[in-house]
């Protein structure tokens, strides 16, 4: 059994409170698991009575008849026969029609706490946030962290990174005994379940479009990128003309189905927001490389994508930062250039500043990776992340040293 306590403790936390609990991300992440296997036997150990668990898998065949949301509505207060506490599990609840106003209804039931997953943020964040005006609560799962990957597999640090640097974190990897059976689950999995999935709910037409967008993402995870760069890119190599429109829209729609996530760029010294370029990220790096074939697999962008989708998971909102400097060029001249920060972390009152790098074997490479953190005019902590196996330390100028293991196995690291 895969432990995923942060996420039951999420659960845990918000048992009672009078809100719709709406667990979202990417398909075959572990939603079901988490609510259906973790969080139906904690309320049992804790005394509930089955009973008292109406739980319903809505993309089951076997449950059509509750896709109906009359029938649905009736079902569930047929179920609550007494004034002792109720738990509503809906797994993939927009194959309900206008689950929202069902959902709503719930919420009238006093005793009932109410749980649901799916699999697209049109569906399940922006809607439910807006019709329940603050009454839906999102809990966002994330394939697997490193951590619960190194966790479950029972390797070594750099046996299980090399595996999951190269494969990913979806939970069903852990059941492939090959290679081949990883590759070819991944490959379907994004051509048979993410690809059709945006093309069906979208109505997209020109898939091969939406493929070639996909491509270049692949390419260039941790490269600024805009819709008008990639419409260009479309006139230079393959001679079409592709408007910036709608190059953003499918990648909106990508970003709507957590396959990618979106980084903004933030001057820290103006503590202004750029709305463009900005970063794609994938939520799951063997994904990325699934969609190349396992080919272009450089370390340094991978290790990038992966910190991203670390701090996701820790609950930071992460940017890309730009800090803005005035430097002599060589005529002496002062020029102004943007020297670029891998992450702006913040959560609450925290702000953590972290540049990802593969090694700082030498002076001049040290230098350089810490040189647009040390422009950063603030008290806020200045992070390199080291993928290389060194002693945690801090140099004079305040810089924090780290590596990469010690960063991903334990969540304090960069507090401490």
């Amino acid at each position: 059994m895969i432990e995923r306590n942060d996420y039951l403790k999420k659960l845990i936390d918000r048992m009672g409170n009078g809100m719709i609990k709406v667990i979202t991300g990417i398909r075959r992440c572990g939603k079901s698991y988490l609510l259906f296997k973790i969080f139906y036997n904690y309320l049992l150990e804790n005394g509930v009575d089955k009973s008292h668990i109406i739980a319903l898998q809505l993309d089951d065949r076997l449950n059509i008849k509750y896709q109906d949301p009359d029938y649905l509505c009736e079902y569930v207060r047929q179920q609550i026969i007494d004034n002792k506490p109720y738990y509503i599990l809906l797994d993939e609840v927009q194959f309900v029609h206008d689950f929202e106003s069902v959902l709503n209804s719930f919420l009238h039931i006093g005793n009932a706490d109410v749980y649901v997953t799916g699999s697209n943020a049109k569906f399940l964040s922006s809607d439910i946030i807006t019709e329940f005006r603050g009454r839906g609560d999102q809990i966002y799962l994330s394939p697997l962290s490193f951590k619960e990957y190194f966790d479950s597999c029972k390797m070594d640090f750099d046996d299980a990174w090399n595996e999951y640097s190269m494969y990913g974190g979806m939970p069903y990897l852990l059941t492939c005994k090959t290679d081949e059976q990883k590759v070819s689950y991944l490959e379907n999995l994004f051509k048979e379940t993410y690809l059709k999935d945006i093309v069906e709910r979208n109505n997209i037409r020109n898939t091969e479009v939406l493929e070639d967008i996909l491509n270049i993402v692949s390419s260039s995870i941790g490269s600024l990128t805009n819709p008008t760069k990639l419409s260009n890119a479309f006139k230079s190599i393959k001679n079409i003309f592709v408007a910036p429109n709608t190059i953003r829209q499918y990648l909106d729609y990508c970003v709507d189905s957590f396959l990618l996530h979106k980084a903004y760029r933030y001057d820290v010294k103006g503590k202004k927001y750029i709305d463009t370029p900005l970063k794609y990220y994938f939520t799951d790096i063997g994904l990325r490389n699934a969609r190349l074939g396992f080919r272009q697999l450089e370390e340094n962008h991978i290790m990038e994508n992966i910190l991203f989708n670390e701090l996701i998971i820790r609950g930071y909102k992460v940017d890309v930062g730009v800090v803005p400097i005035s430097e002599k060029n060589e005529n002496s001249n002062y020029v102004r250039k943007n020297l670029e920060v891998d992450f702006v972390c913040n959560l609450g009152y925290e702000r953590y500043y972290i540049q990802s790098a593969l090694s700082i074997d030498d002076t001049e490479k040290r230098e350089q990776e810490e040189k647009s953190l040390l422009k950063i005019n603030d008290s806020f902590r200045k992070i390199i992340i080291v993928r290389n196996n060194i002693k945690k330390w801090m140099d004079g100028n305040g810089t924090l040293f780290l590596s990469l293991k010690e960063f991903l196995t334990d969540p304090d690291s960069i507090r401490s």
